[in-house]
C-alpha cells in the first residue's frame, strides 16, 4: 500500500511540476537546494502552490525556481511576517523560493515587453499543514 501511495504521489508531482504540458512552466528548472528543515515532499507542496499562481500570469514563461535557504526560512522575523500577512493565522513555518521568468513578448498591463524578472515567493503553514502562498514579487 505504501508503495502504491508513493507512486501516486510521485506521478502527481510529475504532473504538477511538468505543468500538464503548459509551456509557461514545463521547462522550468527546480532547484531544491539542501535543507535540514524541509523534505522534498514539503518543498513539492510549496512549488505546486507557486506554479498554480504562475500559470495565471498570462504570457509569462518560468525559467527557474530555487529554494532560498534554511536560515531564511527559520528566521523568526520571517515567520512573524507571515503571521502579520495571515489575518489571524498562527503559522509556524515559512518557505521562500526565488524565481526567474520572462514577461509576455508584447508586454501589457504592468509588464515590460519580453523582459527577465526575478521574484521571491513566500509561503506559510502550520507544522506539516498545507502551504498558503502569502506574497510574491520583487
Amino acid at each position: 500500500m505504501k508503495r502504491l501511495l508513493a507512486m501516486v504521489v510521485m506521478f502527481g508531482c510529475l504532473l504538477v511540476l511538468g505543468g500538464f504540458g503548459n509551456r509557461a512552466v514545463k521547462d522550468a528548472a527546480i532547484d531544491y537546494g539542501s535543507s535540514d528543515v524541509y523534505t522534498r515532499e514539503d518543498m513539492d507542496g510549496a512549488v505546486a502552490e507557486i506554479l498554480k499562481t504562475f500559470r495565471t500570469m498570462e504570457g509569462c514563461e518560468l525559467h527557474s525556481l530555487a529554494y532560498s535557504s534554511d536560515a531564511i526560512c527559520t528566521d523568526p522575523e520571517n515567520v512573524a511576517w507571515m503571521n502579520e500577512l495571515g489575518d489571524g493565522e498562527n503559522f509556524t513555518q515559512c518557505i521562500m523560493f526565488d524565481s526567474s521568468f520572462r514577461s509576455p513578448k508584447d508586454g501589457g498591463g504592468s509588464w515590460e515587453a519580453d523582459e527577465e524578472y526575478t521574484w521571491s515567493w513566500w509561503l506559510a503553514r502550520t507544522e506539516g499543514g498545507k502551504w498558503s502562498l502569502m506574497t510574491w514579487g520583487y
